[in-house]
């Protein structure tokens, strides 16, 4: 941050001593020093690693998303003994959310929501590119994303590593994270119940294995 300290260093000896002098001085940097530290401000606010609130949503418009869905994500709430939004699954229902589902992101989701769609701007269109994106995108989560081209202009997304929550899963499989190639269609989404590698036929990597991994939850876009 500024300080008017740093300019009041630069006054020669000769009018250091003299306190209207440097009054003066001082009373003519201030303003120019909070300036400073304004635009300092503005910045981290509306960085999208620090933003929150209305600050996101100005950053929303500029990436041309908004936090507002047009339709309600259903079965994210919390619930006791329902499978998939337990603790750490489900989400809070505000005291304005509507009965049938999310219509405004928390600023954690919309973040996420928000990265994807800086991806989407960005990406060159090809299955390899958004594989890359998808991995930029969840890595640091310990999330994995698998893609798989079934040749005949589908493709099936898994989720191995982590159980994703119900409002990643309600996002992923609500087409609210736009990385297919146009004119392919997501089959289905092989999403884990358990935390590791999905099973699948033929295959042995961190994500995909065989017996003993995880049979993942088939969910149709």
């Amino acid at each position: 941050m500024a300080s008017t300290e740093t300019y009041l260093s630069l006054i020669t000896s000769l009018y250091r001593e003299q306190p209207k002098f440097i009054a003066l001085c001082e009373a003519l940097v201030r303003p120019l020093v909070d300036v400073q530290n304004l635009l300092l401000e503005i910045r981290d606010a509306f960085d999208l690693d620090s933003a929150v609130g209305v600050q996101l949503d100005a950053t929303g418009l500029w990436v041309g998303r908004s936090r507002d869905l047009e339709t309600p994500l259903a079965g994210v709430y919390f619930s006791w003994n329902e499978s998939g939004v337990g603790w750490g699954e489900g989400t809070w229902k505000g005291p304005y959310d509507p009965a049938t589902g999310i219509t405004s992101l928390q600023d954690d989701f919309f973040r996420l929501l928000l990265r994807a769609k800086i991806a989407a701007n960005s990406w060159d269109g090809t299955t390899a590119g958004a594989r890359e994106i998808w991995n930029q995108l969840f890595s640091a989560s310990g999330m994995m994303i698998v893609q798989q081209d079934c040749q005949d202009m589908s493709m099936i997304v898994g989720v191995a590593g982590v159980v994703p929550d119900a409002v990643f899963k309600a996002l992923l499989t609500g087409g609210y994270l736009p990385l297919k190639p146009v004119g392919v269609r997501i089959r289905y989404y092989a999403l884990p119940v358990v935390a590791g590698a999905l099973f699948g036929w033929d295959c042995d990597s961190e994500a995909v294995s065989g017996w003993g991994a995880g049979w993942p939850e088939i969910i149709t876009s």
